[in-house]
């Protein structure tokens, strides 16, 4: 590849190395273990060449060599254009199910620097850092190349809060773009997402990481306590609704059975329509309320809107017309935040289609959460 950059300042918060260090110890000793990432379009591999140019998979590919006497299992659950706010609604399902032994969490270009993320995103590392079966967590913070732009500030400030160790693009790979050093354009062909080559750096800046603790794995560390929240943690309880696990009623919205193959095959286990004033209803508990449907590339599309209480004043807009030509989009859109907490009502109802729709509306899941204390 041929650039340089400074991996040693990608560890920007030392956190507690107690389960990072036992999971190497367990490693050398010859344990069969099971590494998990879980992040949006970056950790899912996009624009890489090849699925084993994947930062997540070179990583993997550190603990294979570096401990050739145990079995690794790799777990990718990356999904593009998603948020930590479906990511904590799906971490039971896609990483906590398999009982990791390190989760490496990254959404810091998919968040937004705002209080709701920060929110979901502690949400999320609560539920994994809480995990009865106590994985290593590392926080991994990735930037956007022309603007600077990430959550990082907020997610490091939650990374902070829980002693978790984290390492960033922000203070490694990004000052080299920003001084010409290295050209954005041969590490990444849009400025968030890297190429094979920008995959091999972030995956350096993480590999470096590992590097450090290994030589210290012998250094004696107590672990961490798990702190009460720094938010109102409303995401700390998350329950996905989906036509597996819950019966709405139905006129005109019919269930997709369709086999999910792959944890991003994500437009599965929903129900669609396309019958004008079609419409399905969700009894939810908690004080935070979602929608998740597709927007489409394919138009002409329904439109839907949303109604929490029957409060059809504050009605919101499910426009299933996606404007971007990428491919469908996997859209969660908030209706209800710090609400009070107790059953509400969630109603979906189809209010515009055409003749001939290109796709019908596709409801992929309705999302209620809560406090921990609260549900």
């Amino acid at each position: 590849m041929g650039y340089e950059i400074h991996a040693e300042n990608g560890w920007v918060n030392r956190g507690n190395l107690y389960r990072m260090k036992e999971l190497m110890k367990r490693a050398k000793a010859g344990d069969r273990m099971t590494l998990a990432f879980l992040g949006g379009s970056i950790t899912q591999g996009s624009v890489s060449s090849r699925y084993t140019d994947c930062y997540a998979y070179i990583v993997y590919d550190w603990f294979v060599r570096r401990f050739p006497r145990t079995a690794f299992t790799y777990i990718n659950a990356g999904v593009g254009g998603t948020t930590s706010q479906f990511g904590v609604s799906r971490v039971d399902e896609d990483v906590l199910l398999y009982k990791p032994d390190l989760v490496m969490i990254e959404f810091s270009v998919n968040d937004d620097d705002t209080d709701f993320y920060k929110e979901t995103y502690e949400g999320l590392v609560r539920r994994v850092y809480g995990n009865a079966y106590e994985p290593a967590v590392l926080l991994v913070h990735n930037i956007r190349y022309d603007t600077g732009i990430s959550a990082e500030r907020s997610h490091r400030e939650i990374g902070a809060h829980y002693d978790l160790p984290s390492v960033s693009m922000k203070t490694t790979i990004y000052p080299e773009v920003v001084s010409g050093a290295i050209p954005n354009r041969l590490i990444t062909p849009d400025d968030l997402h890297p190429n094979s080559d920008g995959h091999g750096l972030v995956a350096e800046v993480i590999t470096d990481f590992l590097d450090q603790v290994y030589v210290q794995m012998m250094q004696k560390e107590e672990p961490a306590a798990m702190p009460k929240p720094l938010t109102a943690n409303a995401y700390g309880n998350v329950r996905r609704y989906q036509n597996h696990n819950s019966a709405p009623l139905c006129d005109g919205f019919a269930p997709d059975h369709t086999l999910k193959k792959y944890v991003n095959d994500m437009f599965r286990g929903g129900w669609t329509a396309d019958r004008e004033g079609a419409c399905i209803i969700f009894e939810t508990e908690g004080t935070e309320i979602a929608v998740q449907y597709r927007k489409s590339v394919k138009h002409p599309a329904p439109v839907a809107v949303a109604i929490v209480d029957d409060d059809e004043n504050n009605a919101i807009e499910l426009d299933a017309n996606f404007d971007e030509t990428w491919g469908d989009c996997l859209y969660i859109s908030t209706l209800a935040h710090h609400i009070a907490g107790g059953t509400h009502k969630v109603e979906i109802r189809l209010k515009e289609t055409r003749e001939k729709n290109a796709v019908p509306f596709y409801l992929v899941s309705v999302i209620s959460a809560c406090a921990e204390e609260n549900c």
